[in-house]
């Protein structure tokens, strides 16, 4: 492993510290474009890890919004000419990544603005503009800088204050434009119902990381979101919408967003195939599982149903899964799967912040610019000891793991840090078609080698990924009601009446197209596979082929095929 070195100005971001020549270059166009995008977007750009923006926040208006639009155009036209002049192929792929990231972003900006009314749950935003800094992987000096950021969202540096911001921003554009597509009802009922659990949260990510002199930041903060809270309830509750249905144009957008290119009506003909192909797969399973446990009724509903019953709870969540984790390894080395790294992977518990925020298990991402030797977190919820949590079943850990851990999540990001990568495949490529893609692509490569149970739940994640497939549009263009696909998730997936009620308000409000990513990743990838195999016969390498795709960091599914096809497989022909 090479050690990563913070590197000093803005010319220098890296993803590792010794780079070959093409990745330098790469970057140096990749490090003015980020640069740019960060100072409409300080939150994000503190994420990525640029800390020069680690005090600063977003502002909202109309008049921001046209600004970020002609610096992107700008943007677009700079790189299009060094495209031009470049020799290097990687380069120019790279160059397209960033072309093609701007050019969605600048069509998502319009789209917006021609269709929906701005909305913002400033409660959740500011508790992920906070959290993202105070993280115990940043240095104390870090974390402190918290601080002056909580102090600008509560206008205590001179600026407006976020709650009157996106006050003002949601109102300039009613005023303007009265027909803008409303905010959906229950995500305006839960920006209000969730913002003291926010302020909490807040709370203690300050205490727990003993940063000092808050108080007064926080007091403010508090006591604008709660006339905030007052505002959506007199202004955008009385008229937001009930319906799902949401112009196709804009729901098409946010399938872009998340790196599905495919309209939204093949992805629905595609999904639904995929979803009764799997049921059957697992009815197979569960009359071999149900034969074996000698349960009463086989039916795969049933068989799920008492599986569940097998849990690990409390303080034994936490070594179970690292047992578990060894034994996934030794599959990956015993069946030469793909290459892992010599150290351990990070599993650790949920803090209760985290867990108030995102009670499920995940994978913390480490940041990708001047990372120092940080990586990610397979990050459990234990925290509340909950026996109820999905993360407890034995079963389903087998796939969990596979999943966000190795050879999934963990291990691409990983990869990342490790080998090196330009900062246009970890960053601009970054969507969740392309994440996502590669971690349930991973989750059937151990599927082989699971226990039969642990096979079923494999089945049973794919299935969830498929529905969510044709749900999720369907939903949004108004072709099935929010009852009907609660009813399925629950009946089909066997998704408890809470989680089924999540997905749900996933699909509609919360992250409207990105639940598909999983299933459109999932499949682009495994296509990919199989027509490499096509090519090379009996000269495919599953462990090269895996590995290639990793050291091409988040490509997207067109860029990967086009390196798999361009450098891959002529090695190996």
């Amino acid at each position: 492993m090479r050690c990563l070195l913070l590197l000093a100005g803005l010319a220098s971001f890296s993803v590792l510290a010794a780079q070959p020549a093409w990745v330098e270059q790469s970057n140096q166009y990749a490090t003015k474009v980020l640069t740019k995008l960060a100072s409409f977007d300080p939150e994000r750009g503190s994420e990525l890890g640029i800390e020069k923006y680690d005090t600063q926040v977003t502002q909202l208006g109309l008049g921001v919004e046209k600004k970020e639009l002609s610096a992107i155009a700008d943007m677009v036209k700079s790189l299009s000419v060094a495209k031009q002049k470049e020799t290097d192929p990687k380069v120019s792929q790279d160059l397209d990544i960033m072309i093609s990231f701007l050019k969605q972003k600048e069509s998502s900006i319009k789209v917006h603005e021609q269709y929906q009314l701005p909305f913002y749950d400033v409660g959740q935003d500011v508790f992920t503009g906070l959290q993202t800094l105070l993280d115990k992987r940043n240095s104390k000096q870090r974390m402190q800088k918290a601080v002056a950021r909580l102090n600008a969202y509560a206008g205590l540096n001179g600026q407006a204050s976020r709650v009157k911001q996106a006050e003002l921003r949601t109102e300039q554009a009613l005023k303007q434009n009265p027909k803008l597509l409303k905010p959906y009802y229950r995500s305006v009922d839960l920006a209000i119902s969730s913002s003291d659990g926010y302020i909490k949260g807040i709370k203690q990510l300050f205490i727990s990381h003993h940063i000092d002199g808050w108080e007064k930041g926080l007091a403010a903060f508090q006591s604008q979101l709660s006339d905030y809270k007052q505002w959506l309830k007199t202004q955008i509750q009385p008229i937001a919408r009930h319906t799902t249905k949401i112009p196709e144009p804009l729901y098409t957008d946010e399938l872009r967003q998340v790196g599905v290119i495919m309209s939204p009506k093949e992805l629905i003909h595609r999904s639904m195939f995929e979803y009764a192909e799997i049921r059957e797969e697992m009815q197979l399973l569960a009359n071999q599982v149900a034969k074996e446990k000698g349960f009463k009724n086989s039916d795969y509903r049933y068989v799920v149903k008492e599986l569940y019953k097998d849990r690990v709870t409390g303080k034994a969540v936490l070594p179970f899964f690292h047992h578990l984790l060894a034994k996934i390894e030794n599959i990956i080395r015993d069946h030469d799967l793909v290459t892992l790294p010599k150290r351990q992977a990070n599993v650790r518990e949920e803090t209760a912040a985290e867990f108030a925020n995102a009670p499920f298990a995940h994978m913390n991402p480490p940041r990708l610019i001047n990372n120092t030797g940080q990586y990610g977190d397979f990050v459990l919820p234990i925290v509340a000891g909950d026996a109820k949590d999905a993360s407890a079943s034995k079963a389903f850990a087998w796939t969990l793991t596979a999943h966000e851990a190795r050879p999934g999540h963990e291990l691409q990001y990983s990869s990342m840090v490790e080998n090196g990568v330009s900062l246009a495949r970890a960053i601009f490529a970054d969507n969740s078609a392309n994440v996502e893609g590669w971690a349930v692509y991973c989750e059937a490569l151990i599927l082989p080698y699971m226990p039969l149970e642990g096979q079923l739940f494999s089945l049973k994640a794919r299935l969830r990924r498929a529905a969510r497939a044709f749900l999720d549009p369907m939903l949004n263009l108004g072709l099935i009601s929010p009852a009907d696909a609660k009813a399925l998730l629950m009946k089909d997936v066997g998704l408890s009446d809470a989680a089924a009620g999540y997905e749900v308000q996933r699909f509609i409000f919360r992250m409207p197209g990105q639940a598909t990513a999983y299933f459109y990743g999932y499949m682009s990838l495994r296509e990919l596979r199989v027509n490499t195999e096509l090519k090379l016969k009996d000269k495919f390498n599953l462990k090269a082929f895996n590995d290639f795709v990793l050291s091409q960091g988040l490509l997207p599914p067109p860029l990967m095929k086009k390196a798999v096809e361009t450098h891959f497989i002529p090695k190996y022909q």
